[in-house]
C-alpha cells in the first residue's frame, strides 16, 4: 500500500525527530476498527525498539477483539502540546505511525525479553522487582507487537519558523 504524502510537507518532521518522539514518549493512542465499524482508540503505554511498539494487555477485551477481526491499526504519540491563547494555536509536536499488530506467543522467550524491555523503559534499574512482577502477573497478560509500516511526524509550524526542533 502506498500511504499518503503529508499535505503541509514543511511541517513534516524527519525520520530521525519522528523516532526521538517515539523513544521518549511515555503513552499514545492505539486505534482500531471497533465493534459495528465505530473506531476504537485506547491509551496505552508502550516501548519503541527496533522498528516495532510493544505494549501488553489483558487477555480478553474490546481491543483484542478488534485485533483479532482487522490487524491494522495506527497509534499516535503527542510529544508536545503548548496552547497559545494569544496566538490562537497550539505548538505541537506528534508522531502517527500505521502498521499492523498481532498478539505475541507468550511461550516464547522473545516474549519475554519485550515485556522486559517495557518493563525497565518505565521502572529503570528495579531488575528484581520487575522479575518478580513479571513471574506473579505474566500468566494474566499478553504482550502485542505493532510492527510500524509507515511513520509521519509533524510539528506547528511555529516552531520551525522560531527554529526549534524541538
Amino acid at each position: 500500500m502506498e500511504f499518503r504524502k503529508m499535505r503541509r510537507f514543511k511541517q513534516e518532521l524527519s525520520e530521525q525527530e519522528s523516532l526521538e518522539i517515539l523513544r521518549a514518549g511515555t503513552h499514545g493512542v492505539l486505534a482500531v476498527a471497533g465493534d459495528d465499524g465505530y473506531p476504537y482508540a485506547v491509551p496505552l503505554s508502550y516501548v519503541y525498539h527496533d522498528g516495532y511498539l510493544y505494549f501488553h494487555c489483558a487477555k480478553q477485551g474490546h481491543k483484542l477483539d478488534a485485533i483479532a477481526r482487522n490487524p491494522k491499526a495506527s497509534f499516535c504519540v503527542v510529544a508536545a502540546d503548548d496552547v497559545k491563547p494569544a496566538e490562537f494555536t497550539t505548538y505541537f509536536r506528534s508522531v502517527i505511525c500505521f502498521g499492523t499488530v498481532r498478539v505475541m506467543d507468550m511461550d516464547d522467550a522473545v516474549t519475554l525479553a519485550k515485556h522486559i524491555i517495557l518493563s525497565d523503559k518505565y521502572s529503570p534499574g528495579m531488575d528484581a522487582e520487575r522479575d518478580a512482577e513479571i513471574a506473579s502477573g505474566f500468566h494474566r497478560m499478553l504482550m502485542l507487537e505493532f510492527r510500524i509500516e509507515h511513520m509521519s511526524g509533524k510539528q506547528a509550524k511555529e516552531l520551525f519558523q522560531h527554529g526549534s526542533r524541538g
